[in-house]
């Protein structure tokens, strides 16, 4: 039987009576650091406003031109719609919900964006200014009549 280390740790945790003790003390694999303090989230340093890099293909998800630290979303608030839904696009300069956000499976108009798209960085990401990992030759598909 196969365990994954997560579950291994919290099933450890859980066990040795720590379970009630702060997120903030858990410590990782690595040994005694905290969780919080090993975090790579704030490794990357995200472009703030701007240009809209173009999409490769037809159909590409937009990347987000912003920051998004501390932008909430639950399934009660979706911190994207306070700017992006249609009701407030146009009065905040945001670019609009696309409409095919508002459909259901059976691609029925709802009033509300459709609880499939509600979580927009599933496929949305922010943009960043980062040199390849990899060396890439991939070259977007020409667009018909070109």
């Amino acid at each position: 039987m196969r365990f994954i280390p997560a579950l291994a740790l919290a099933a450890a945790v859980l066990l040795s009576g720590v379970g009630s003790v702060g997120a903030q003390e858990l410590v990782n694999e690595i040994g005694n650091v905290t969780i919080e303090g090993n975090s790579k989230i704030d490794m990357f340093r995200p472009e703030k406003d701007q240009e809209t890099i173009p999409r490769n293909f037809q159909k590409q998800p937009p990347l987000i031109p912003h920051s998004i630290k501390g932008y909430n979303i639950t399934q009660n608030f979706n911190k994207c719609m306070d700017c992006h839904s249609k009701e407030r696009a146009e009065e905040t300069g945001a670019t609009k919900v696309a409409k095919s956000h508002y459909l259901d499976r059976e691609d029925k108009k709802q009033s509300n964006i459709s609880p499939r798209r509600y979580f927009c960085m599933q496929c949305h990401v922010p943009q960043f200014d980062a040199k390849p990992l990899v060396a890439n030759t991939y070259k977007p598909a020409a667009k018909r009549g070109e």
